[in-house]
């Protein structure tokens, strides 16, 4: 029974060292985001906008982005499919198609180097553009007929 109780005790112990070594050896991100999160604030009705999400290559091989994709059709991810070099940077351009009144809060999820992921998020409200033309401007009016 002693030996049972001793061979429990080493297992258990060894397979701590173990944990602890694997935890010491974690590979660190290669894939380092300026920012994660962008608010455009509020922005008009019917008025695409776009931003530049800046990333760099903090690992020791080259990054590809595998893909980029969007919660929704009303965002559009624009990116580099070459590889980029240990310690340098790209971009991704993340448009947003403000149709719709409202606040909205869009996930746009990279997938990197065959099995990595990371999430960058943009964000603001939409604010409803004004119903018909503008008004007519009666200088603009004075000086056609003067023109003619």
């Amino acid at each position: 029974m002693k030996k049972i109780y001793t061979l429990l005790v080493l297992a258990i112990a060894c397979s701590g060292v173990k944990a602890q070594t694997q935890a010491d050896t974690k590979v660190p991100e290669a894939v380092d985001f300026k920012e994660t999160v962008f608010d455009f604030g509020k922005i008009p009705q019917g008025k695409p906008v776009y931003h530049l999400f800046e990333w760099i290559n903090k690992g020791t091989v080259p990054v590809k982005l595998d893909n980029v994709q969007a919660s929704c059709g009303c965002t559009t991810p624009e990116w580099s499919k070459e590889p980029v070099a240990a310690g340098n940077n790209s971009t991704i351009k993340v448009g947003y198609n403000a149709a719709a009144e409202g606040s909205f809060e869009k996930f746009i999820t990279v997938q990197y180097n065959g099995n990595q992921a990371k999430q960058i998020i943009i964000k603001g409200t939409v604010w409803k553009a004004p119903a018909g033309a503008a008004p007519s401007n009666a200088s603009v009016q004075f000086l056609k007929s003067q023109l003619q």
